[in-house]
């Protein structure tokens, strides 16, 4: 049988999402926890991976299993073998042709930046700091230039393995609520620290470094030596996936509460 497990956790300990050698990763330790449970060996697949310090509030993964247990005993039996940086958030049978990562419609990603002259103490490492002025507004103007089916090429990392750069860009949103500048994207796809390099260039355009219609050139010239530098992971926040209706998978709001 197939199963799909909601997970959040803080990246800030872990070396990513996807396992590596001799590294703290959430999928080792996640996958530990279901072999435990299920009393085999467990390996997961992910809806999104995410890079080392980039954090998730509603990540998806699904794994296959011949072990018969209760969606409660997967989520309060798999939490207790967990860490207190990862959690899973619930569980549900699906059908064995659905696949986290290939089923999704739409990624939804957070970057959130405090912004004042000093820098904070209590979410240091799942915030990035500004200390100049911001403005936010500035910001919201220059990301509407990446609404729509582009090629980010500009906004990819170096070593982005994806094929092809094209991604179409739903629906991105600046906005400042109190000290926090919030970055909302969702998408059908992302390539590699295209979030991160996003808002990096954002931040040029909030800063007053460079003007909204800038990050319009920056996108037409599909260099990624042109953009702003890539923001911190600290800041990103995988925030939700959308599937088709019917497949069984919890809607997650993206909710201001928890940041």
């Amino acid at each position: 049988m197939r199963i799909a497990l909601g997970l959040e956790y803080d990246g800030s300990r872990f070396s990513g999402f996807e396992r590596q050698p001799d590294r703290r990763t959430v999928q080792g330790e996640v996958e530990e926890a279901l072999t435990r449970i299920a009393a085999t060996p467990v390996r997961v697949v992910c809806a999104g991976r995410t890079d080392a310090g980039v954090h998730a509030s509603a990540q998806v993964v699904h794994f296959d299993t011949s072990a018969v247990r209760s969606n409660h005993a997967w989520v309060r039996g798999t939490n207790t073998y967990l860490s207190a940086d990862v959690a899973v958030l619930w569980a549900r049978s699906v059908d064995e042709d659905f696949h986290a990562r290939f089923a999704a419609l739409r990624r939804r990603y957070r970057y959130i930046i405090v912004n004042r002259s000093t820098r904070p103490a209590l979410l240091a490492g799942r915030v990035t700091w500004e200390y100049r002025p911001v403005d936010a507004r500035l910001m919201h103007l220059g990301a509407q230039h990446l609404v729509g089916e582009h090629d980010f090429s500009s906004f990819r990392a170096a070593g982005c393995q994806a094929r092809n750069p094209v991604r179409r860009i739903e629906r991105i949103e600046v906005r400042r609520i109190g000290e926090k500048i919030v970055i909302d994207v969702e998408a059908n796809a992302f390539l590699q620290h295209m979030v991160r390099n996003i808002a990096g260039t954002l931040l040029a355009v909030g800063s007053g470094e460079r003007d909204p219609a800038w990050v319009a050139s920056v996108l037409a010239a599909r260099d990624r030596t042109v953009a702003g530098v890539t923001a911190p992971p600290g800041g990103l926040y995988l925030a939700g996936i959308e599937y088709p209706q019917g497949v069984g998978i919890p809607a997650v709001p993206l909710s201001d509460a928890l940041w």
